[in-house]
C-alpha cells in the first residue's frame, strides 16, 4: 500500500515537472563544433538512440559547407533498435537510404559530433562556412525524404 502510494506520489511529481507539451527527446539538440567534453557527446548520443528505438523520432545531422549541406537522418528500421535505416542527401547527389546497425549509427554521430566544423571541409577542399552543423532529434513526420 505504501510503495503504491510512493509509486503514484512519484508519477504525479514527474508529470508536474515535464509539461505534457514538451517530449523528453525535445532538448536533444547541439550544434557543432561544441564545448561539450567527449564524454557529454556520447551520452547525448546514448539517449538519441534510446529515443530513436522507444518513440517515433529521427536523429539528423546537417553538415554545412560554402554552397552546399548535407543531411543525413537516422531512423529505427526495428523494435529492439539494433538496425537503423539511414537517409543520406547531398545537394550533388540526392538521396541515399541504407540499413546499418546501432554500433555504426553510435560511431558516425559520435565521429559528427566531435569534429571541428573545418575537418569535413578540407577532406573535400572546400572552405569552411559560417553556418555551424547541427544536429537534432524529431519527430519522423517532420524529416525530409526524397
Amino acid at each position: 500500500m505504501a510503495s503504491e502510494r510512493r509509486s503514484k506520489s512519484r508519477a504525479a511529481h514527474q508529470a508536474g515537472t515535464t509539461p505534457d507539451d514538451e517530449a523528453p527527446w525535445a532538448d536533444l539538440e547541439m550544434a557543432v563544433p561544441t564545448d561539450r567534453n567527449h564524454a557529454s557527446v556520447v551520452a547525448l548520443v546514448e539517449c538519441a538512440l534510446v529515443e530513436l528505438t522507444h518513440e517515433t523520432v529521427g536523429a539528423v545531422f546537417v553538415a554545412h559547407q560554402v554552397g552546399r549541406s548535407t543531411r543525413t537522418q537516422y531512423v529505427a528500421a526495428d523494435d529492439v533498435g539494433e538496425q537503423f535505416q539511414k537517409r543520406h542527401f547531398d545537394d550533388r547527389l540526392g538521396w541515399h537510404e541504407t540499413t546499418i546497425s546501432r554500433r555504426t549509427v553510435r560511431d558516425e554521430l559520435i565521429t559528427q559530433l566531435t569534429q571541428s566544423p573545418s575537418t569535413s571541409a578540407e577532406r573535400s577542399g572546400e572552405k569552411a562556412t559560417s553556418e555551424p552543423d547541427t544536429f537534432v532529434v524529431k519527430p519522423v513526420r517532420e524529416l525530409r525524404t526524397p
